[in-house]
This record gives C-alpha cells, sequence and structure tokens, in this order.
C-alpha cells in the first residue's frame, strides 16, 4: 500500500479511482486513486517511465483506461471529453502547431473554440501575450518557435479560456531562468485565485518550493501522496531524499512509456 497522509475533506475536483492502462502486456499505470482539489498545485512525480504522461493523456482524454475511471468536475475524463476539455487547460511537454498559422491566429483559434466573446479574446490575448513576452513573435508561424517559446504559447493557449484545472507536463522544460520564474509566479497567482494545477515535473526543488502536495508514482503505481511537510517527515529528509527513498528500485524502469 502507498504511503498516504492527510486528505481535504471538500469534493475534490479531479478524482481518479483504480485508474490503470496496459499497453498489451504492459503495465503503464495501475490502480491510481487520488484527488485534487480547487486552488491546490499538486506536483506528479516519478522516474522516466513511472507512467507520469500516460496518466495525463488519459485526463484529457486522448487514452481510454483499461480500467478504472478519471474525472474532472464530475465529467468522465473520456467519455465527456469535450465537457472536460472546457474545465481544462492542457500544456504537453512537446506543444506541435499546425504549420501555417501564426501564434496570434492559434490563440484566437483556441479562444472561438470555448466559445470566447471577440473583444474579451482579444484582451485576453494580449495579456497573455505581454506577459510571457511573447510580442515580438506572435505573427511569426508558431511552428518556427523555440522550445521555450511554443511552450510559452502553449502555456497562453492553456490559459486563455481560464480553466479550472490545470494539466501541465514538464512545463518548466526548454525555458530560460527569467521565463522559469514568470512560470512560476503564474502558477502561484493560479492557484490564489482558485485554479487547481497538477503537473509533471522531474524538477524536485521547484515542486517543492511551490507545491501543495506530491504524488509520486513508480511502474505505474502510486508509492506516496500528501502534503509535502509531511513527506518530508514521513522519509525523514526533503522532498529528494523522500523521492529516491520511494522510487530507488525504479531507477532503471523495465519498460518505457508508451509514446
Amino acid at each position: 500500500m502507498p504511503h498516504q497522509t492527510s486528505e481535504h475533506l471538500a469534493e475534490p475536483l479531479l478524482q481518479l479511482s483504480g485508474l490503470t492502462r496496459h499497453f498489451g502486456n504492459t503495465v503503464a499505470v495501475e490502480g491510481l486513486d487520488f484527488a485534487l482539489h480547487d486552488g491546490e498545485i499538486v506536483a506528479l512525480l516519478g522516474p522516466n517511465g513511472a507512467g507520469k504522461t500516460t496518466t495525463l493523456r488519459m485526463l484529457t482524454g486522448q487514452l481510454r483506461p483499461t480500467r478504472g475511471t478519471a474525472r474532472i468536475g464530475g465529467h468522465d475524463c473520456f467519455s465527456e471529453r469535450d465537457k472536460v476539455m472546457r474545465l481544462v487547460g492542457y500544456l504537453p511537454d512537446e506543444p506541435m502547431f499546425h504549420e501555417y498559422l501564426s501564434g496570434r491566429e492559434l490563440l484566437r483559434f483556441v479562444g472561438s473554440l470555448h466559445g470566447m466573446e471577440p473583444a474579451q479574446l482579444a484582451d485576453d490575448a494580449a495579456y497573455w501575450v505581454e506577459r510571457l513576452k511573447l510580442d515580438d513573435a506572435i505573427d511569426d508561424y508558431a511552428v518556427n518557435y523555440s522550445k521555450g517559446m511554443k511552450k510559452k504559447l502553449a502555456l497562453a493557449m492553456a490559459l486563455l479560456h481560464k480553466p479550472r484545472l490545470l494539466i501541465l507536463d514538464e512545463p518548466a522544460n526548454g525555458l530560460d531562468p527569467y521565463a522559469t520564474r514568470t512560470l512560476l509566479e503564474l502558477l502561484a497567482e493560479q492557484a490564489a485565485t482558485g485554479t487547481a494545477i497538477l503537473f509533471s515535473t522531474h524538477l524536485l526543488d521547484q515542486a517543492e518550493r511551490l507545491c501543495h502536495r506530491a504524488a509520486i508514482i513508480a511502474h505505474g503505481r502510486l508509492v506516496a501522496s500528501g502534503h509535502i511537510d509531511e513527506l518530508r517527515v514521513a522519509e525523514g529528509g526533503n522532498l529528494e531524499q523522500a523521492f529516491f527513498s520511494l522510487t530507488a528500485d525504479s531507477a532503471e524502469p523495465a519498460a518505457s512509456e508508451q509514446p
């Protein structure tokens, strides 16, 4: 049984119950039970191949669970994906964009998909373009952006419709130190307004500074879940020590995640 620490008593925004995904005989995720509440920032931690990206893909309706459920706002993440994605802003680790659309056109397209009024869309897009320092490239084809610029544009697209839940896969990957600082400030601000945030990261120091809770998985299974301070105490040190203690047998995973 995974180590469990105290949890919220309020109705969760995100609820995983026995969430499982197999690829043939390969177990990617097995029996995840987990909840996330409004205003929380929770890190999803684990070694490479632990099942983090597979889990996020199930939450965003890209993969059907083999068994178990994932629900956001009471809606099933796979069968009710349209309803779920109205509540969610998603940032993949490797954003991909249409070859012939500029950053500005992509923001307009995403805003229109969410039914935003043109005036509000323009104002909100302008805010995120300025906040994330996309001004100089916003009218260029997004496919030509650097990795860091693609990440910032995808983050702007995820935030544009004011989601209740942000799901971020390695959000700092590809960002320089200045952009990373802006990202962390932005996430703290979003949580303070009630937005829930779940993000996968390998940067344990950032998770320790920013997050309220962490869920640690190894070989697709939850091995610990709880408040950062409680995990530190339970494992006799900081989050890094807790991580290595709980995932020591996963240093060389038997199988990588499905691409």
